[in-house]
């Protein structure tokens, strides 16, 4: 399925969660955050919050720095 991560297109398969979308994208971080379509998805949801085609998803990552 085609979605946007981070504001790029993306294909991803039809099946994906939040949480295969971390494992897949997330690197090495512990600390991740997620939104899809502008909603931020709580950790607790993410094996059971599916993607669909059309979805617009930001993978955030803190960086120190100011």
């Amino acid at each position: 399925m085609q979605v946007t991560l981070n504001g790029v297109p993306a294909d991803l398969e039809q099946t994906a969660t939040v949480a295969s979308l971390v494992a897949m994208h997330g690197g090495e971080h512990r600390r991740v955050a997620v939104a899809v379509n502008g909603q931020v998805v709580p950790r607790s949801r993410w094996e059971t919050t599916g993607l669909a085609t059309g979805d617009s998803i930001e993978v955030l990552v803190p960086t120190a720095g100011g």
